[in-house]
Order: C-alpha cells, then structure tokens, then sequence
C-alpha cells in the first residue's frame, strides 16, 4: 500500500468540497490544484485501489428524493470484524461503515431508494451475518458540514 504524498492530500481535502457542475469537472479541479486531469484521476483510482479511500462519487439528499437514511449498529464479536464489514460493505445501500470502542462496534449508515428499503437491506445483513442489526432512523436533521482533513 503507497502512503498520501502531499498531492494526495492536497486532491483529498478539495475533493471534499464543492465539485464544479461543468462538462469536465476533473479537469477544473486539476487546474486548481496544479496538476494535469489524467494524473489527478489515476491517483484518485490508485488511492482508492490502495484502499485509502472507500468511495468517490456525491452525497445524495436520499430523503428529498423520496429515500431514506438510517443509522445501524451491531455488536461483531472482533474475530469477525473484518469479515462482517466486508459482508456489510458488499450492500451498495451502506454510505459508510465504522468501527467503534464500544459493545456496539460497527456502525454504519443505509441510504435506500424508499423508507421500506431500510427494514429489507437490514434484514439481509442480519441473515448473511447471523447478528441483530439494531436501527436508529433519524428523527431531526442536522448539517455538520462533515469534512476529513487528509
């Protein structure tokens, strides 16, 4: 696995914050930051090969589009962690998934195209990986403005 070099972490952190709406968006970031389109999309590609990120693409209000969003925990015994994440990862439905000190030590967040979606991605975790998946939907929203600094 290759380590951040600064370019890296210079791509991470404005890749984090408001992607230009035009026909080459890679192109307007690379620009920004000094460095040609096809480099700044080979790194992005390398990085998350090297697993240094999970995932690239937008964030999606799935509520406003009819969806739903849910906040889900389940105690993994440690000796199955790495695999249950995988298993849990494997669903296109999960937007992030952490581990935490905690009894409750996996969490992580479903986002589906429709509020019955929610019960029916948790309910096949729960019988590809034997354990409860405990839901916690959402009953205020708030914006944090999330952002990690690379």
């Amino acid at each position: 696995m290759n380590a951040l070099d600064d370019t890296d972490r210079r791509i991470l952190n404005r890749m984090q914050d408001d992607l230009p709406i035009c026909a080459r968006p890679f192109a307007a970031v690379a620009a920004e930051l000094g460095i040609e389109e096809v480099e700044l999309i080979a790194r992005l590609a390398r990085m998350k090969a090297d697993g240094l990120i999970t995932r690239f693409g937008p964030f999606y209000d799935a509520e406003a589009m009819g969806g739903a969003f849910c906040l889900c925990a389940m105690a993994v015994p440690e000796d199955r962690f790495e695999a249950v994440a995988a298993q849990v990862n494997a669903h296109p439905e999960v937007a992030h998934n952490y581990a935490r000190d905690h009894a409750l030590n996996m969490w992580f967040v479903l986002a589906t195209e429709d509020p019955a979606g929610i019960a029916s991605v948790a309910d096949c975790i729960e019988a590809e990986t034997g354990l409860r998946v405990l839901r916690f939907p959402k009953l205020r929203e708030f914006f944090i403005g999330f952002r990690v600094a690379a």
